[in-house]
């Protein structure tokens, strides 16, 4: 087998192996919330991206805008039935009491940028 095709065979191995890892092996870093509140960031997404609160109990998530693009400047909570405008640079408080426990999506506008609320 010539040089360039042993080459080829690596570098697609390597390839492989870096999208099996990027796409299937990342970690979610989950934030436990034990108070009745939260702050997330909007900036190049939600930080943190996954939060954790409890069933039956009311928590305020203050959403603040840093981010100027137009996509970030709406917050969607499909399942809540909420969608928020976010003004730059202020915070934007949303109170969900969530009945049932399970997995929550938090969405920009534009369907672009994801969060996740874990209900436990």
């Amino acid at each position: 087998m010539s040089i360039d095709k042993l080459l080829v065979i690596f570098f697609s191995l390597i390839g492989i192996g870096f999208v099996y890892w990027f796409f299937l092996m990342k970690k979610e870093r989950v934030i436990t919330i034990t108070s009745d509140a939260v702050e997330i960031i909007v900036s190049g997404g939600y930080k943190p991206e996954v939060i954790s609160i409890s069933k039956n109990k009311t928590t305020k998530i203050s959403f603040l805008r840093k981010d100027p693009s137009s996509c970030l400047e709406e917050v969607v909570l499909p399942d809540f039935k909420i969608r928020k405008y976010l003004p730059l640079n202020k915070r934007v408080d949303i109170s969900i009491t969530p009945k049932q426990e399970g997995d929550y999506e938090i969405v920009c506008g534009m369907n672009m940028f994801h969060g996740k609320i874990k209900v436990h």
